[in-house]
C-alpha cells in the first residue's frame, strides 16, 4: 500500500485518472471441497465480482458455496461461470482449493496447472508428489508464504478464527451436555475461576487467552520462545501466567488444569515439542483438551492418532476428552472464507499488475517461498525432507529472481 501524499500539481485532473489496467488472461477454479470434513471456500461471491472485474475468469463447480450458504446464483450474478462437473473446473489454468489435491483431481489437471492450498502434509503421499511432478505442476501452500512482515496472512487469519473459537468450544464440551464436567468456563462469585494452559504463544494462543480471559478464567501460557511470552504479556498483562516448556512446571500445571489447547506451530520447524502421555494421564478426570494443530501432526501425544481417516473428532483418552478437528476454523466456515478472500484479493490485484503468477514470483519473495512445488519440482526442504525427496532452489526455475 502506498500512502496518499498532498502535493500541487499543474496536469489536468483528467490525466491525473488511473488508467485502464490490462486485462488478465488468468482463469481461476474453484472446486467443490468435500463438505463433510470441510466446508470453507477460498473466494466469497463479493471477492469474485473483484476478480471479474479485474480481467480474471472464475470457474466454480455447482454448489461449492452452498456450505457457506452462497448460493450458485449469488456467484453467478458475481460474474463467476457455474460448472456442472470438477473436470471443466480443472481445466483452469489456476485451482484454489482448501484441502491439498488428491490423485484423482491431479489427473483433472492440465500440465503446468498452479494449486493453491493448506499445507496437510498426511494428505499427501509420494505416489501423488511424482503424479504432480510429472505434469509439471506448480504447487503452493497458504502456510509457507509470507508478507513484508515476514508471517503468512492466510495463518495469521485462521489462527485468529480458531484461537476465539477454542474458547467458545470449550465453554461448550465443558457443559453436561457433550460428556463435560459440568462446570463454566469463566468465574462468578463463589466459585473457583476455570484453569486454561495454552500451549503456544502465537496468534492462536494469544486470541485464545484473551477469549478466555474475558469470561474471567485464570489463564497460563507455554512456549519455547520467551519472545513470544514476552509479546503476550505485553499485549495481555500481568494476569496471564507465562512459562517456557518446563517440565516439572508443567506437570503441576496440567495436574490442574480444566483446559488445555494446543497451539504450537511446526510448519517450517526444526524442533517438535509434543506433549507426553504421562503429562495428560495426570490431569483431573474430565478436564478437556483441545488441539488447534492437528493439520501439522497435533501438540500430544494422545492427539496424533487422530490424524488418522475416520478417527473420531471427540474422543475420551485416560479419563481426559479430547477434540481432534481437523481445522477448527471450518466450524465457521463463512467467516474463514470472508478471512481468505480478503487476502487473495489483495494478492490478485498485485498478481494482475506483475503479469501472472510466473512475474510475480520473480518481484516477490514472500510468495515465491509459498511453493512446495514448481514446474514439478521440489523446491521446500521442509516439505521434500518430509517425503524424504530432492529439493532444488526455486530461485533457478525464475529467470532474475
Amino acid at each position: 500500500m502506498y500512502e496518499s501524499q498532498k502535493s500541487s500539481s499543474f496536469f489536468v485532473r483528467e490525466l491525473l485518472l488511473k488508467t485502464e489496467k490490462q486485462k488478465v488472461s488468468t482463469v481461476i477454479g474453484i472446486p467443490k471441497e468435500n463438505q463433510e470434513t470441510e466446508k470453507r471456500l477460498t473466494l466469497t461471491p463479493e471477492t469474485v465480482a473483484q476478480l471479474v472485474s479485474l480481467g480474471y475468469r472464475v470457474l466454480m463447480e455447482t454448489g461449492a458455496g452452498l456450505a457457506i450458504n452462497y448460493s450458485d446464483s449469488y456467484y453467478a450474478e458475481s460474474g463467476a461461470e457455474i460448472m456442472e462437473s470438477a473436470e471443466e473446473v480443472f481445466q483452469a489454468n489456476l485451482i484454489l482449493k482448501i484441502t491439498p489435491p488428491t490423485l484423482r483431481e491431479v489427473e483433472m489437471m492440465r500440465p503446468r496447472t498452479t494449486v493453491y492450498s493448506f499445507l496437510y502434509l498426511h494428505q499427501l503421499s509420494t505416489p501423488l508428489l511424482e503424479r504432480m511432478s510429472g505434469k509439471r505442476i506448480n504447487a503452493l501452500a497458504y502456510e509457507l508464504l509470507y508478507d513484508n512482515s515476514g508471517v503468512s496472512p492466510f495463518v495469521t487469519s485462521i489462527s485468529e478464527i480458531e484461537g476465539a473459537s477454542s474458547i467458545t468450544l470449550a465453554a461448550e464440551l465443558l457443559s453436561n451436555a457433550h460428556g463435560g464436567k459440568g462446570i463454566l468456563l469463566g468465574g462468578v462469585p463463589g466459585i473457583s475461576p476455570t484453569e486454561v494452559v495454552i500451549i503456544g504463544a502465537g496468534v492462536a494462543g494469544t486470541m485464545a487467552a484473551r477469549a478466555a480471559l474475558a469470561l474471567g478464567a485464570s489463564v497460563k501460557v507455554f512456549d519455547d520462545d520467551i519472545l513470544k511470552l514476552r509479546t503476550i504479556r505485553h499485549e495481555l498483562g500481568s494476569p496471564v501466567f507465562t512459562s517456557t516448556l518446563q517440565p516439572n512446571v508443567l506437570r503441576n500445571v496440567f495436574r490442574s488444569a480444566d483446559v488445555v489447547i494446543g497451539a504450537m506451530q511446526y510448519i517450517n520447524k526444526t524442533h517438535f515439542y509434543r506433549i507426553s502421555v504421562d503429562l495428560i494421564g495426570e490431569m483431573k478426570k474430565g478436564s478437556l483438551i483441545i488441539d488447534l494443530r492437528m493439520a501439522q501432526g497435533g501438540c500430544f501425544e494422545t492427539t496424533m492418532e487422530a490424524c488418522l481417516p475416520d478417527h473420531p473428532v471427540l474422543f475420551e483418552k485416560h479419563g481426559v476428552l479430547h477434540f481432534c478437528e481437523m481445522s477448527l476454523s471450518s466450524r465457521v466456515a463463512r467467516s474463514a472464507s470472508i478471512a481468505l478472500s480478503n487476502i487473495f484479493i489483495s494478492m490478485f490485484t498485485t498478481m494482475g499488475d506483475c503479469g501472472g503468477v510466473a512475474h510475480f514470483a520473480r518481484f516477490d519473495r514472500g510468495f515465491a517461498s509459498g511453493f512446495y512445488m514448481y514446474a514439478g519440482k521440489m523446491v521446500n526442504s521442509y516439505v521434500s525432507n518430509h517425503f524424504n525427496l530432492p529439493v532444488s532452489d526455486i530461485g533457478l526455475f525464475l529467470q532474475g529472481y
